[in-house]
Order: C-alpha cells, then structure tokens, then sequence
C-alpha cells in the first residue's frame, strides 16, 4: 500500500474517497516579521521573514539527541549534498542566531526513511538504523553544516527536507521543511529522481506543503554537479 493511501485510511477509516497525504500537510501559514521580503540563499535581506511552520510528516527522528554528527550518510548511497542551513532570529531583525540546535531528517535515494517500516506507510523495513538523521549547533554565524546524500522521492512528495529547531535550552521554536529548486538544468532535472525516474514526481506547485509558497520562502539555493556533488543554502529565521 503507497504512504498516501495508508495516511488516508488512518484519517478517514474506511472510506475510500481520494485525498491529499494530510501527515505531510501544512502545519500553518508563514508568519511574517513585520515584512513580505524573504531570506533565502543562507544570508539574509533587510528584511525579515519567518520560516513557516510546517509538520514533522510521519517520520520524525525518535531519539534526535542520539546523532550530534555533521556527516549524515550513514552508508547511504546517492549523490552527495552539503547542506549549510543559517539560523536568524526574527525578533532581532533575523540576525545569526548562535547556539540553536537544529535537527534534520530526510529519505534515501529510494525514497525510504530510517527508523521505520515493514508496514503500509513504508514496507522496506529501516527501523533498526538511523541514516539521514543527525543534529549540530549553530556556530556564532548561525550556520549548521551536514553532509548527507541528495535525497530521494515518494509518492504524493517534492524532494524535500525535514528541519526542527530549539533554543540552547532545548525549547522547540520551529518545525519547517526545505524545498529544492526545479526545473530544468536544476538539480533535482540532474539527479533526475535516481533510479526511479521523475515520472509521478510531484513538484512544488503541486506539493501539499509547498504548492503556497509563491514567494519562494521554502526554497533552497542548490548548486553543484552529479561529478562533484551538491550544495545546499538557506536561512531560516524562526522566532525567539
């Protein structure tokens, strides 16, 4: 059984009638500092805008505590993505918000995450390892840095990653997910779903946690080749 149609019978018990994965849905709308202009890119505008809060999706890490590590991988194979995430503080006008700790999770190449399956949702059964999952402390720039795999696809999903942030003192102050670029000479067109293919991808217009984002909040700054590998920006500013 594919991940929506599992979502969708938690949700609506036996009725079959066709809706969106609503574990994945948008949480809320974008919350604004004051402004419409956005930060992306890893360095922020004169302006300040507050990440969305979106949900953790059905497949949260258990024990984030458990991966303090920048190297993500695991032994997962895939394309190799370097991912720079700056934290801002939107109460003071999005500057680099040192000591926040920030967790992030993603699928495979093939589209499975670690720490489930074996069920409907997932049936590749990953419950015993924990690739794709770790969390670091922003330095005084607010920068976090992974190295991980440029992530897969599934069904109902634009290529994506999961993003949870805390205060020093463990408090969560956001829940947000990252968005690639796409189109063509992107590389999202590059990897070009790996061994799947992008037939059946959903893109951002379509996503259900994206398809809103018509200024581009969520979006990434993503560059690099197959050869040489991925970078990933962006800037999240997230209330303090």
């Amino acid at each position: 059984m594919e991940r929506k149609n599992f979502l969708r019978s938690l949700l609506i018990g036996a009725i079959s009638t066709p809706v969106v994965i609503d574990a994945c849905k948008k949480s809320s709308t974008t919350e604004n500092a004051g402004t419409t202009t956005t930060a992306t890119g890893g360095s922020s505008t004169s302006n300040c805008v507050v990440a969305p809060t979106e949900t953790e999706g059905p497949f949260p890490t258990k024990v984030p505590a458990s991966y303090v590590r920048s190297d993500i991988t695991d032994g997962r194979t895939g394309y190799k993505l370097t991912t720079k995430i700056t934290i801002g503080n939107s109460s003071g006008n999005c500057s680099p918000l040192a000591g926040a700790i920030v967790d992030i999770w993603h699928c495979d190449a093939e589209g499975n995450y670690s720490e489930y399956g074996g069920t409907g949702m997932q049936s590749t059964n990953y419950q015993s390892v924990h690739f794709l999952r770790g969390r670091q402390t922003t330095d005084a720039n607010g920068l976090v840095t992974f190295t991980t795999i440029f992530p897969g696809w599934y069904s109902g999903r634009a290529t994506h990653i999961h993003v949870h942030v805390y205060n020093a003192a463990g408090k969560s102050l956001k829940v947000t997910q990252i968005a690639f670029p796409e189109g063509t000479g992107t590389a999202v067109a590059q990897v070009n779903g790996y061994s799947k293919g992008l037939s059946g991808y959903t893109y951002n217009k379509n996503d259900n946690v994206f398809s809103d984002d018509t200024t581009g909040i969520q979006i990434a700054t993503v560059t690099g080749s197959l050869s040489a590998g991925f970078e990933l920006k962006i800037q999240l500013s997230v209330p303090v």
